[in-house]
């Protein structure tokens, strides 16, 4: 499909990934709806020549009047959703309170969910539509002191492996995009997460804590084979440019090397392994 069909609202736009994936499309002719949770950052948005709405996925009512407010801007159509707006919350599992735990799923995976739904009608009405999830590593595999992140995108997985079931034949697409390290403002939002969810000073692993600290506030790339969100936007073309576009996209090294990985090592070898790779929360 090289007519570029309809628009596609990206959420998550205010940084990083989403940023770069909205003016990668813009730039390309796709029409585009750029989202953000917060007012400054959908007025800057606009002042660099996108449409944008205002939109907090941890907000059932704010998902709502922004998916009907990008639906406005388009006249009532949506050709993709581009599902990216997400952070990280560090710390060991026995450390997360519920609350914890809830405000993870809301924004990562509840908010997700409300819009994707809220979408599926649309597509349905057009008989065509690109659902795509910007998923993790951590979504194939776990690593300690990521638990929430982890719990968070091992369900996005599993709830888009299903919803692709179950739109088979109706013309909508669900693809998941597997990134590594991406170059973006995460650790950063991890790091005032983790400031404000867990207390590390009664922990049991403070020590890992501290060597997580020192990682979290690390200058420029904090682990090996990190790319620039280009690599990212590569993949969201595909997916909504290719007639037949593939469930899952890795992106980065690592996420091809533990992908296999996992299919070839008893659980207690990758165990192993996947604990010498997070370096006692060093990496």
């Amino acid at each position: 499909m090289k007519d570029r069909p309809g628009p596609v609202l990206i959420t998550g736009c205010s940084s990083g990934i989403g940023h770069h994936v909205a003016h990668g499309l813009r730039q390309r002719g796709w029409p585009v709806i750029a989202s953000a949770r917060r007012d400054d950052d959908v007025a800057r948005l606009r002042a660099e020549g996108l449409e944008a709405v205002r939109l907090d996925l941890d907000a059932p009512d704010s998902v709502q009047q922004g998916f009907d407010e990008a639906l406005q801007l388009t006249g009532g159509r949506l050709y993709g959703l581009f599902n990216n707006g997400a952070w990280g919350l560090p710390g060991a599992v026995e450390d997360l309170s519920r609350e914890a735990l809830l405000a993870q799923l809301q924004t990562n995976l509840l908010g997700w969910h409300q819009l994707t739904c809220l979408a599926i009608p649309v597509m349905r009405a057009a008989g065509r539509g690109r659902i795509i999830h910007n998923s993790s590593v951590l979504g194939l595999v776990a690593m300690p002191f990521r638990g929430a992140y982890n719990c968070s995108k091992f369900a996005l997985e599993g709830l888009a492996d299903t919803l692709r079931l179950e739109l088979h034949g109706s013309g909508i697409h669900v693809s998941l995009i597997e990134p590594g390290p991406i170059r973006s403002r995460f650790r950063a939002n991890a790091e005032a997460a983790y400031r404000r969810w867990i207390d590390a000073e009664h922990s049991v692993h403070r020590a890992a804590y501290q060597a997580m600290e020192r990682r979290l506030k690390k200058e420029g790339d904090a682990a090996p084979f990190t790319l620039p969100p280009e690599a990212v936007l590569k993949k969201v073309l595909h997916a909504l440019n290719s007639p037949h576009p593939r469930p899952r996209y890795a992106v980065t090294i690592p996420t091809h090397a533990f992908a296999l990985l996992r299919r070839l090592l008893p659980t207690r070898a990758l165990d192993a392994l996947l604990r010498r790779a997070s370096g006692g929360g060093a990496r």
